[in-house]
């Protein structure tokens, strides 16, 4: 039976792609870095930001990274007015609190962007728990981020599943025992199916709660 639901943040609560991908090159421009539109697509993985700026700049002291990891935060805190949530992420929440669902979000960015985000677009009051970046040692496809969510909200890993728009956070899902429903258009539908999704989905009115049961037919 399904008890539990658990959100990545960025490309599926968040329509935010867009402005981390400005944020990332402002930031990478201003230490000299310069890259290509495909080496960006490594920041929509779904990687925590350390393992982000050691790919851009190779390996850095703890130092460095926490005062990139702030330059980065200023330039995407310039973002934030822009962000939007995906659509029908509002009802789909409100139906999963009102079927007293407990629900999750595991992101794997910093805990002050995450939580930054979520109260802007008021989405904070429907989760019981928040796992971010920081929480864990290891980022996705480690699965540890979605076993630390459903061990705060004390469910077992085969009564939830997640909503993942990347590669690494499927498999980080798959891994941690949990079903997943991926998050994309139809050019990555293919590509989050092979990665171990269950369903891909456009967005949240491409799926009612109703039907999420259909996932757990072995209870």
């Amino acid at each position: 039976m399904l008890e539990a639901v658990i959100f990545d943040m960025d490309g599926v609560l968040v329509e935010s792609h867009a402005a981390h991908k400005r944020a990332w090159q402002r930031f990478l421009k201003s230490v000299g870095r310069t890259v290509t539109a495909a080496e960006l697509e490594f920041i929509f993985d779904g990687r925590k930001r350390e393992d982000i700026l050691r790919y851009f700049l190779g390996e850095l002291s703890s130092e460095d990274i926490g005062s990139f990891g702030q330059q980065k935060e200023a330039f995407f805190r310039e973002e934030v007015t822009e962000l939007r949530t995906i659509p029908g992420v509002e009802d789909f929440l409100e139906h999963l609190e009102r079927g007293q669902f407990r629900i999750a979000v595991a992101s794997a960015g910093s805990n002050s962007r995450v939580y930054h985000v979520l109260e802007h677009l008021r989405l904070q009051q429907y989760f019981d728990t928040v796992v971010a970046g920081d929480d864990v040692l290891s980022g996705k496809p480690d699965p540890a981020i979605f076993r630390l969510a459903s061990a705060r909200l004390g469910v077992d890993a085969d009564r939830a599943i997640v909503f993942e728009d990347s590669v690494s956070g499927i498999k980080a899902a798959k891994a941690a025992g949990m079903k997943c429903v991926g998050i994309g258009n139809a050019s990555r539908a293919e590509i989050l199916l092979k990665a171990g999704a269950d369903q891909v989905v456009a967005d949240f009115t491409s799926l009612p709660v109703s039907e999420l049961h259909q996932f757990f037919p072995h209870f």
